[in-house]
């Protein structure tokens, strides 16, 4: 009998039971982004992230500190603000009977004629979200559950140290991407090396035989390191001309792609000119948003502005691979003929990503849905 570990069962990248335990168990105590503290820079700056019918609002407090709320008021629940980002000024002004809030969460007025003389103003303030702020980026989760993502970062603090993520700037705003893959697939093929030399020719040329991968406790980690020898498209051997523009970096990490996914839903993309996130929102077993957006440190240079210019383009090109790549994947998962499959020796990572989930959910384990009981 084989040795080898196997992959996840097709049926839970679209069980709608599957699904729901996952909304529950794995969703609620993993952290989720939101966006960089310098995407808030001034009072009353907010970004937004919806997940799984949980609704939050980052926020620039007037003594500058960014808190986590839902974004619900407590009176009747109305959402309080719309979009993905904006500036409420000095008050928050719920739009349905105009209850606000000051930028501490705080309930600052409730209008006279409604009857509200004794109502506890300090007991109905907005309902904080558990936060952390790792190196400037914003998390939340709404259940305790996962380590810290301090803790789940911390092996690949040296070489994160150079990029000074704490200083990044947003290059844009926000996308959302809609695919109708289950999350997982979406997660199972960022950490999937097998397809690189297969699919991705843009990247086996700047990579050559670099590209590897290793699986953390809670963080995978992935890299590649681009070659010296000028590839044979023109926008990939423009790219590798300008790395050694950013002399911020020690010279080994200026022609390095690092990638780090974070159980469950989150990759960061590092490259030597610019940092990206990549969030997979589920939405329906079958359906994704990939949330993304890039960060970049000051740097007006023209070979800077070039270099980021010439990424766009290759990793435009990659994600236009992996979007047919995943729809395959998804489509043959309805297929009875597919149960799961060999993980080969290199498949760390997959094999990792297999282990929490079936960690979290036992279910995972199984090779088909269970019986609901009669």
């Amino acid at each position: 009998m084989s040795g080898l570990e196997q992959s996840l069962p097709a049926w839970i990248y679209s069980d709608p039971g599957f699904f729901e335990r996952e909304r529950q168990t794995v969703f609620r105590t993993g952290w989720q982004v939101v966006c960089h503290v310098n995407d808030v820079p001034n009072a009353g700056d907010y970004q937004t992230l919806d997940l799984l019918g949980e609704r939050v609002i980052a926020l620039r407090g007037d003594d500058g500190t960014v808190r986590c709320f839902h974004n619900a008021c407590r009176h009747r629940a109305a959402r309080l603000v719309d979009g993905s980002e904006g500036n409420c000024g000095h008050r928050l002004v719920c739009p349905y009977h105009a209850w606000s809030y000051g930028l501490d969460g705080s309930l600052k007025n409730v209008p006279r004629w409604q009857g509200f003389e004794d109502l506890d103003l300090a007991a109905h303030g907005l309902k904080p979200v558990e936060q952390e702020i790792w190196r400037g980026f914003v998390f939340v989760r709404f259940a305790p559950g996962l380590p810290s993502v301090a803790e789940m970062m911390a092996p690949y603090e040296a070489e994160i140290e150079p990029h000074g993520f704490e200083d990044l700037q947003p290059q844009g705003r926000v996308t959302l991407r809609p695919r109708p893959v289950n999350w997982k697939n979406v997660a199972d093929n960022y950490a999937d090396g097998l397809h690189i030399p297969v699919a991705h020719p843009g990247l086996t040329r700047l990579f050559g035989p670099t590209y590897a991968m290793e699986a953390g406790t809670w963080t995978d980690r992935l890299w590649g390191d681009i070659t010296e020898a000028p590839s044979s498209n023109w926008v990939e051997r423009n790219y590798q001309a300008l790395l050694d523009s950013f002399d911020h970096l020690p010279p080994e990490g200026r022609r390095r792609w690092l990638y780090y996914r974070l159980w469950p839903n989150l990759a960061f993309d590092v490259y030597p000119d610019q940092v990206d996130f990549m969030q997979f929102i589920p939405v329906s077993p079958t359906e994704t948003l990939i949330r993304e957006i890039a960060y970049v440190r000051p740097d007006a240079r023209r070979e800077v502005k070039a270099a980021r210019y010439l990424n766009w383009r290759i990793n435009r090109q990659v994600n236009a691979e992996d979007t047919v790549l995943i729809q395959r994947v998804q489509d043959g998962m309805a297929s009875s003929g597919y149960v799961s499959g060999p993980l080969g020796p290199s498949e760390v990572c997959l094999a990792a990503f297999a282990r929490r989930l079936k960690a979290q959910i036992p279910e995972a384990a199984l090779d088909h849905a269970p019986k609901e009981a009669a």
